[in-house]
C-alpha cells in the first residue's frame, strides 16, 4: 500500500509561526553573544590567559552564522542548531562548577532556547516555500 501524503498547512497558520520563531532566533541568538561576551569581559577567571582570545575562540562560530541568521536564510539556522549544541556542553559543564553554575544553566537555556527557535523556523520555513511553489498535497 502507498503511503497516504502529508498535508501541508496553510499559509495563514504558517506565516506567524514562522515570523515568531524567526525573531526568537534573532533574540536568543543575540542573547547568547552577549551572555558569552559580558561573562568573559567581567566575570570569567582566565587564569592569565588574554580575554579577547578566548572570546574570539567563543564568538568565531556565531560570527560565521550571523549573516546567514540576520538575512533569514533557513540553512543557516539550520547550522546554528549543530553549532549551539557545543554552547549547551559548555554550558552543562559549567553549571556543575559551583563558581559558574548561575552562568552554565543561563548558557544552557538560551542554547536550548536558540536550538529549538531555529529548528522550528527552519521547519516552518521549508514548508512556507513548498507551499508557495504550489506543491500542495492536500
Amino acid at each position: 500500500m502507498a503511503k497516504k501524503p502529508k498535508v501541508l498547512p496553510s499559509l495563514e497558520w504558517l506565516a506567524p509561526r514562522l515570523r515568531l520563531s524567526r525573531v526568537l532566533s534573532l533574540v536568543f541568538f543575540f542573547a547568547l553573544i552577549l551572555l558569552l561576551t559580558v561573562n568573559n569581559l567581567q566575570f570569567a577567571d582566565l587564569h592569565g590567559a588574554r580575554t579577547g582570545v578566548i572570546l574570539a575562540i567563543e564568538l568565531v562560530p556565531l560570527a560565521l552564522l550571523l549573516p546567514g541568521i540576520l538575512l533569514g536564510n533557513a540553512r543557516a539556522h539550520a547550522w546554528a542548531c549543530f553549532v549551539v549544541n557545543l554552547y549547551f556542553i559548555k554550558g552543562v559543564l559549567a553549571a556543575f562548577d559551583p563558581s559558574r553554575s548561575v552562568f552554565g544553566w543561563m548558557e544552557v537555556l538560551l542554547s536550548l532556547a536558540l536550538f529549538v527557535s531555529a529548528l522550528l523556523f527552519v521547519r516552518w520555513k521549508f514548508q512556507t516555500d513548498r507551499k508557495l511553489t504550489g506543491e500542495d498535497l492536500a
